[in-house]
């Protein structure tokens, strides 16, 4: 069968190259065609275009590249009807994927969503368009499966498939880790900013600040594999700050905590069992708008923006967002976790409970035989 899989961030790039992994085994004439990245390149799938290309941030950003998006939106939906797909896989991404989904229902291909928008969070009324526009929707998180049967819709809960990617923590060599990368014999704080330009532009000044007040600890920058060098230039060879390219699972695994952009990498941090801090701003007049407006749309309905929390229900790390993301309030929380040892231990308990949650590895086989089994029974 013929699969096109639309994946708009490196998450979904990393989620989506394992699945077509498990496509292939359960469907050996499996075809893909796909807009995503390295990752599902790597597993042999014919690139479209790449999620470096697609990324924009926030509510005043999507509007100011607004005339390139509609372009890709435009020419997405010609490359659908010439590939003419057995199926079309959307992988987050809402923005763009809920329209791709309304244009490919319409025009008679069959939609599979993998790994839900995040419509308990911001636009809940996206779930009657959910439900005429996708056939068959597999969620990662199971409070997501009482969700949406309040509106009357069935979904599958296949789990989390950052658990087929993250193994049971080893014991690597600490010293390997250290001498591989060149780094000072010190204690490691890992510094996880984000993968856009515009992320890492705004988190890693401050997190620099923090890491001067911390002379007995290194921080260290994990540089995501889509991002580009000269965005870090300014960090470059800062005293008590290195980075490493592409390895970020393994500095999780060396490192004693972590400051981290509100993300998937916050969930990544806390299933390596790493105590963490949450960041979150946007600067400038169109950053200030797009927060604004997004208090506004989630701020009476959710308590928290980190998964953890959610996942929890609960606080179990601390979050710090636009004007309360200061050199100040990080540096005192950082104290906190590596000076209080009664603190630290029931937050690495509250991580552990996280990753329980979750349930085992195997979501992403289970996600595979479900897709192809829909599409079996759809061609009896």
């Amino acid at each position: 069968m013929k699969y096109y899989i639309i994946a708009g961030e490196a998450s979904g790039d990393l989620h989506s190259s394992n699945l077509v992994k498990h496509l292939k085994k359960t469907d050996p004439q499996a075809e893909f065609r796909a807009w995503g990245g390295d990752l599902m390149q790597e597993q042999g799938v014919t690139l479209v275009k790449h999620y470096r290309d697609l990324a924009f941030m926030g509510f005043a950003e999507v509007i100011q590249h607004l005339p390139t998006i509609l372009r890709n939106i435009d020419f997405c939906k010609k490359d659908i009807l010439s590939y003419k797909p057995d199926v079309l896989i959307l992988v987050d991404y809402p923005g763009f994927n809920l329209r791709i989904a309304k244009f490919a229902k319409q025009a008679g291909f069959k939609v599979i969503y993998y790994i839900s928008p995040q419509v308990w969070a911001w636009k809940s009324s996206r779930v009657h368009t959910i439900k005429e526009v996708v056939d068959k929707m597999l969620v990662i998180f199971p409070f997501e499966t009482e969700f949406y049967a309040k509106y009357d819709y069935k979904v599958d809960f296949v789990g989390h498939p950052l658990l087929d990617v993250i193994s049971e923590p080893s014991q690597a060599d600490k010293a390997r880790f250290i001498k591989e990368n060149n780094l000072p014999d010190k204690p490691i704080i890992a510094l996880l900013p984000g993968s856009r330009k515009q992320e890492i532009g705004n988190m890693l000044p401050i997190m620099e600040q923090v890491a001067e007040q911390f002379p007995d600890y290194q921080f260290v920058i994990g540089k995501a594999p889509s991002s580009r060098q000269e965005w870090y230039a300014d960090f470059l060879g800062k005293k008590n700050i290195s980075i490493i390219d592409n390895k970020t699972y393994e500095l999780l695994h060396n490192s004693t905590a972590a400051l981290v952009t509100s993300g998937t990498a916050t969930l990544e941090t806390a299933l390596w069992g790493v105590p963490e801090i949450v960041c979150y701003r946007s600067k400038g007049i169109t950053g200030n708008i797009s927060y604004l407006l997004a208090k506004q749309l989630i701020g009476k309905k959710l308590k928290f923006i980190a998964i953890v929390n959610l996942i929890m229900e609960r606080e179990v790390v601390k979050e710090f967002i636009q004007h309360t993301l200061t050199s100040d309030n990080l540096t005192e929380e950082l104290k906190r976790i590596l000076e209080n040892a009664e603190y630290r231990n029931t937050m690495l308990q509250n991580l552990k409970q996280v990753r329980e949650k979750l349930g085992g590895p195997g979501a992403s086989a289970k996600a595979a035989s479900i897709i192809v089994d829909f599409l079996k029974q759809g061609k009896q």
